[in-house]
């Protein structure tokens, strides 16, 4: 085996065996360190001789460190020995209710309300993904020493309050769901649109997300919202073949070629969204059935926007947000209204929402160019440009504030027709 094939495996297991570990030495940090260790070991031994059980040599190799960890702690005899018995019980461990109970933990451990966002994003990428600090690191275009830092302080924060490793009460859970969905929420954006640097897309960092999704829903299968967030990153990466040209150029909506479209991934998620409104449409439901409607048109104008508008009203009334504000107004203004539209976005404005994003002056400009004000458009997307941190995003704003500025000299000059 090579260093790709363990990684691979490392991937797939590594929640396993972080939780695993973690409840059996009752030490989120030190189980994470020795599964850290485990890995280290297999990219030195596996080219040598690969293993027949790649995934049981990995867990003994994590038990052996955690065990001469515990060894080395001389007060924790009594670990040492609930840890050592654990390794007669390995067939137990197998059994796939016990691992999905220990695999649920470690996300609402990692998901804490005690850890900022940033923290549990970075954790839970490495702890419940398998990702390493370098990658978590090139995914969200900070220093390695920035993402090792919060993982570090992550895991003391959760030590120093004494966060058990268990599944929280019922009675909890659900309220706690939350939490760890809007961690998944976030990487997956962050991989549909790159918040920053010089690529629309980072789809290793949107499928890591939904493969944790998918994970999540299998160990929670009667939580709609899991559901719904799963069609909700299935049904957008359905479309990552045709958001992009080969060169990375982004393609809007209204030029992407329909017909590379992902077919599997559109029936994953329209199976996923099925599952979700069997009791009625939460945030993340509402949003996939927008992207449903989406996936279901020919083309850009033949999109049902008024029954976007629509969802989008009913997701402003149960989850508030100047990002669904803005988003309504740019389907208002799809469906025949971009006067309205404007009104909607102007409001924003004069709220004080959304300060310093490049969105509001991007969707503004576009309002205005549908009305005729050019210059004024012209104006507004040269700010999007200016407060924009992709540089993908911020070529094609430039690009469409010169075609602007174009097409207003030329009626100025009367070559074309007001």
């Amino acid at each position: 085996m090579d260093t790709t094939d363990v990684e691979a495996v490392w991937r797939v297991e590594s929640a396993r065996i972080v939780a695993v570990l973690t409840r059996l030495t009752g030490d989120f940090g030190l189980a994470e360190d020795a599964a850290q260790e485990a890995v280290a070991e297999a990219l030195t031994s596996w080219p040598r001789a690969s293993p027949v059980n790649p995934a049981g040599w990995l867990m003994a190799a994590a038990r052996r460190r955690a065990i001469d960890a515990i060894r080395r702690r001389a007060a924790l005899h009594d670990r040492y020995a609930l840890l050592a018995a654990g390794a007669e019980t390995a067939g137990r461990e197998a059994d796939p209710d016990g691992i999905g109970d220990d695999v649920l933990a470690l996300m609402f451990v990692s998901c804490h309300p005690v850890l900022s966002r940033e923290a549990r994003v970075a954790l839970t990428l490495r702890v419940v993904g398998g990702l390493s600090s370098e990658e978590i690191a090139r995914a969200f275009l900070v220093p390695v020493p920035t993402v090792q830092a919060r993982i570090t302080r992550a895991k003391k924060t959760i030590a120093a309050a004494g966060v058990p490793f268990e599944l929280p009460p019922a009675h909890e859970r659900r309220d706690r769901l939350g939490g760890v969905l809007s961690v998944l929420y976030v990487i997956f954006t962050e991989g549909s649109t790159a918040t920053s640097g010089d690529r629309l897309l980072r789809p290793d960092v949107a499928y890591e997300a939904i493969r944790l999704t998918r994970t999540l829903a299998a160990l929670q299968p009667d939580e709609p919202e899991v559901h719904g967030l799963l069609a909700l990153c299935e049904l957008t990466a359905a479309r990552f073949p045709a958001r992009t040209a080969p060169d990375g150029t982004p393609i809007l909506l209204d030029a992407q070629d329909r017909r590379s479209w992902d077919p599997a991934a559109i029936h994953r998620g329209l199976t996923a969204l099925a599952r979700a409104t069997k009791r009625g449409l939460g945030p993340y439901a509402l949003q996939a059935a927008i992207a449903a409607v989406h996936t279901a048109a020919p083309s850009a104008e033949a999109t049902d926007w008024d029954r976007i508008v629509l969802l989008y009203e009913a997701l402003a009334r149960v989850a508030p947000s100047p990002l669904v504000d803005l988003n309504r107004a740019v389907a208002v203004a799809m469906a025949g209204d971009p006067a309205q539209a404007l009104v909607i976005v102007d409001a924003l404005i004069a709220a004080g929402r959304l300060p310093g994003s490049h969105l509001v002056p991007t969707v503004r400009g576009e309002l205005l160019t549908r009305l005729g004000r050019l210059p004024e458009a012209r104006a507004e997307l040269e700010t999007a440009a200016r407060l924009c941190a992709n540089a993908r995003e911020r070529t094609v704003l430039l690009r469409k504030a010169a075609a602007l500025d174009f097409s207003d000299n030329c009626r100025r000059s009367g070559i074309v027709e007001a």
